[in-house]
């Protein structure tokens, strides 16, 4: 075979594979077939941009703008979309019911005119690419549900339901869409507010709101969103009129005031308008705009709205006129601060007299950096962290900070500072630290604390229980793992209490006494050594004071944890306080910190065993090592 045969082959080898690939492919199977030869219409409906309702004299036309749809015929208005998609997929759905041949409707020209299909009433036309015929609906059958249809210019007929007709067979208003706006309350990303009592103004900077005017001050995000959501989700009780009339019969020519609504994409507002004063000056805000005016003579539970983009008047729950009562008090964030933990990386807490602490994270754990990095209590400084930003405050009291030293502001008790740290030099930030919040605390007042963020000019009052939570003393920072050893690692433990015993592991991992004889309590000697190695402190109590009882302590446990014996630890425990737990100390650690009742218990467990084994028995094997670490 010659390379021109071998080239003609391959091209037909290509031609049937691309005819395969394109058209055979899009054949629709056996069961799809059967299917669509059962529907009584079928349509892509992704290319429908749309439909037009011939219902007697009145003609309805909806378009599909946007992915939206809109009423266009016989008034503009934003369409229901819900019902247009149910219409679609109920016409998806339109199963034929039986058919009645051409021949039998030829033998008999008054069939058409017998099942209202010679000239209907009601008629359905999609439009769009690859649309089918016109649809015409007409009489119902003698079969319950059913009715018949047939398509323009054809004289075949079919029973169907009646859930298209009844989707279609309804009055402008009633696909007029009833929800005010489709814009979502998660969208706007500014507000502007007119009441009578003046202008607000909010802005929504990544996930929180502050207000701009008449203050600068952080909003409350939930009372925004709650402010928001009574516009996005209001709907419409009546369609009233056009608002291309006189406006003054609904109080709409000069509204009480007004809100405005931007959404994400930042392309046009949305503006509310109330009652009968503020006069509202053309569309220099690029602003949708809605009008609430009087209320109804008859609907006393109703006001007039208007909304421009939908050049309608409406009305509304008279609810809705609430939101006139508004004021920047009620919309302030009471909380004490926000801090934004995914930045967060030192709290630096500044007690006058008593020093620094800076407390450091550094890959997802924190460290007492004015400690040489030692390791910090993560979930305390998670606490402090929560319980500041769930502190709320109990009253603003002064919106301009200007006689800080009235309030003990000027030289603060307590200051908090908030940073951001980077090791390296970067295109968005310098290396070193960047503090992006700070907290002052002045004088106290009876419960209260005075109290401002260094970055806003306000002063403002917070539970004094609060400093409580604010240590200043690094050691009440420190972790509360206390010992994180193996079991197996003790080699040698002395105990004293009223008298001294110890013991000591041998090469071959066996016990045996140095101070006391007589059998060894195996059990107890493992709960010692479980206990001690994993020892937590429940809290720590700060500097070593004398009435933690270390002057005359109940239990002095000493060990080691190599076979030279030279790598030694002792752990001293004191007074018991008030709620059962003890004082405690260690060597090489300053301060002191609380042992449970539980653990203390364990440590003072009698070592020796009650068995009558003499004492130059051998020595007891150690048990097995407990996988507790």
């Amino acid at each position: 075979m010659n390379w021109r045969n071998t080239l003609i082959l391959g091209v037909i080898t290509l031609a049937g594979f691309a005819y395969f690939r394109f058209f055979e492919m899009k054949r629709p199977s056996t069961e799809e077939a059967r299917q669509q030869a059962q529907n009584v219409v079928n349509f892509d409906r992704d290319k429908i941009d749309g439909i037009v309702i011939q219902n007697g004299d009145q003609k309805i036309e909806i378009r599909r703008r946007e992915n939206k749809w809109r009423l266009e015929t016989p008034i503009k208005d934003q369409a229901d979309g819900v019902l247009v998609e149910n219409l679609l997929s109920d016409l998806e759905n339109w199963q034929k019911q039986g058919t009645i041949p051409v021949k039998d409707i030829q033998a008999d020209k008054s069939k058409l005119i017998e099942y209202g299909l010679n000239n209907p009433k009601l008629k359905l036309k999609l439009l769009g690419r690859d649309k089918p015929p016109e649809i015409l609906l007409g009489k119902d059958a003698a079969l319950e549900g059913r009715m018949y249809v047939r398509f323009q210019n054809s004289k075949e007929a079919f029973l169907a339901t009646q859930s298209v007709k009844k989707d279609i067979d309804k009055n402008p208003e009633e696909f007029r869409d009833r929800k005010l706006t489709d814009v979502t309350t998660a969208q706007v990303r500014r507000i502007t507010l007119q009441t009578p009592a003046g202008q607000m103004e909010l802005e929504k900077k990544g996930e929180h709101w502050d207000i701009l005017k008449p203050l600068r001050a952080r909003a409350d995000d939930s009372k925004v969103s709650d402010l928001i959501s009574r516009i996005t989700s209001a709907r419409i009780q009546q369609f009233v009129a056009d608002d291309r009339g006189d406006l003054r019969p609904y109080g709409l020519a000069e509204p009480r005031g007004s809100i405005t609504l931007y959404d994400q994409e930042q392309k046009k507002d949305q503006k509310v308008e109330l009652g009968e004063a503020i006069k509202v000056f053309g569309q220099e805000d690029k602003g949708q705009t809605l009008q609430i005016g009087g209320v109804p003579e008859k609907e006393k539970d109703q006001i007039y709205v208007r909304f421009a983009p939908r050049g309608s008047v409406y009305t509304l729950p008279k609810k809705i006129e609430e939101i006139l009562n508004t004021k920047p008090a009620d919309l302030r964030d009471n909380h004490l601060v926000r801090i934004d933990t995914n930045i967060l990386d030192r709290i630096t807490i500044d007690v006058p007299g008593k020093g620094k602490t800076v407390l450091a994270r550094k890959d997802g754990n924190w460290t007492i950096a004015t400690r040489n990095n030692a390791p910090a209590d993560s979930g305390a400084i998670q606490r402090l962290i929560d319980t500041l930003q769930n502190e709320r405050v109990t009253g603003f009291v002064e919106d301009i900070a200007s006689n800080l030293p009235k309030y003990g502001l000027d030289k603060p008790n307590v200051q908090l500072t908030f940073s951001s740290f980077a090791s390296e030099n970067t295109a968005e930030t310098k290396a070193g630290e960047e503090p992006f919040a700070a907290i002052a605390f002045g004088r106290a007042d009876g419960e209260n604390v005075y109290v401002r963020l260094t970055d806003e000019p306000f002063v403002v009052a917070v539970h004094r229980s609060l400093l409580d939570q604010i240590l200043p003393d690094p050691v009440h920072w420190q972790e509360l793992s206390i010992f994180k050893l193996k079991p197996e690692q003790i080699h040698r433990v002395s105990i004293t209490t009223g008298k001294e015993v110890s013991l000591e592991r041998d090469q071959a991992n066996q016990w045996h006494w140095l101070k006391e004889s007589g059998g060894i309590n195996q059990a107890n000697v493992q709960s010692l050594l479980n206990t001690l190695s994993a020892l937590r402190a429940v809290r720590w109590l700060g500097a070593t004071m004398p009435q933690h009882g270390f002057e005359k302590p109940q239990l002095i446990l000493a060990f080691t944890t190599s076979p030279d014996n030279k790598a030694s630890h002792k752990l001293t425990i004191g007074a018991q306080n008030s709620d059962g737990t003890f004082c405690a100390r260690v060597d090489g650690r300053e301060g002191t910190f609380e042992i449970s009742n539980a653990d203390v218990n364990n440590l003072k467990l009698p070592l020796a065993s009650p068995s009558t084994t003499p004492p130059n028995a051998s020595p007891i094997a150690s048990p097995s090592p407990s996988p507790r670490q």
